[in-house]
């Protein structure tokens, strides 16, 4: 019964640890959007990402993904465009300096194809959303991939326009290492 003890001890250690999700540390960041205006797309970046990865493919459950950008990093190659959407009618970068996501559940679609529903906020508005994404893992480097819609008005960004698009494009690369 002694040597049972330790035995049992070591076994269940060894589940706890493997039972635990992956964190992981973001080595690269981009994300991009892209919207049209005056019937040309605007591209555009926004950087600042800041984020807390815990993801575990054999345990979607337990993985989570919250992360966000900064405002005032908002380039669209165009100085003056830059400022115009850093003020008050569209981003208000001084009242809201960043936007976030947070993960609420995540699941397996096949392959390297997963689904995640997640909490977006823009200003002061919270909407779900949907985001495809894939991830690949090489040794010790995870990439996550994914590209979803939004509408820029659900989250009072920029009013009405008849030349401005509603729906934007987001594309998000992310490069992590555990």
């Amino acid at each position: 019964m002694k040597k049972l003890l330790p035995v049992l001890l070591l076994v269940l250690f060894n589940a706890f640890c493997f039972a635990q999700v992956k964190s992981q540390a973001v080595n690269k960041s981009s994300v991009v959007f892209h919207i049209k205006n005056l019937g040309i797309t605007v591209d555009g970046t926004l950087a600042g990402f800041k984020g807390d990865i815990k993801f575990d493919p054999a345990n979607l459950a337990g993985s989570t993904i919250t992360a966000s950008v900064e405002t005032n990093t908002i380039d669209t190659d165009n100085g003056t465009r830059n400022d115009h959407l850093k003020s008050d009618s569209y981003f208000d970068v001084s009242k809201y300096p960043s936007i976030s996501i947070k993960s609420i559940a995540i699941k397996h679609l096949g392959g390297n194809k997963y689904s995640g529903t997640f909490s977006l906020t823009i200003k002061d508005k919270t909407n779900t959303v949907t985001i495809p994404f894939t991830y690949t893992e090489t040794g010790s480097i995870s990439e996550f991939k994914g590209e979803f819609q939004i509408e820029r008005t659900d989250y009072g960004v920029g009013g009405h326009s008849l030349v401005m698009s509603n729906t934007v494009t987001i594309a998000i690369d992310l490069t992590t290492t555990r």
